[in-house]
């Protein structure tokens, strides 16, 4: 969280990537920092289990979302 929120105080674009078990801790260092509801990705939990090929499915089911933060002139609302 602390990268995304110093990137985007500098104005890059940025987000953090999670799985839906972080989703209460993501809140809440958001708003600790000042940057609540700032939007991020979240993965399916869990993900340490998943062999390469299995991750690799994972994750490219969320590369539009990912690129659509990080092109994007404003912040998406929260996932």
């Amino acid at each position: 969280m602390h990268d995304t929120v110093e990137f985007e105080k500098r104005g890059i674009p940025s987000t953090t990537i999670i799985t839906e078990a972080f989703k209460n801790a993501a809140d809440f260092q958001f708003r600790g920092k000042g940057m609540e509801g700032h939007a991020y990705i979240q993965l399916p939990h869990p993900v340490s289990n998943l062999q390469p090929d299995e991750m690799r499915q994972v994750t490219l089911r969320f590369v539009d979302e990912v690129a659509s933060h990080l092109l994007s002139g404003s912040i998406p609302t929260m996932c």
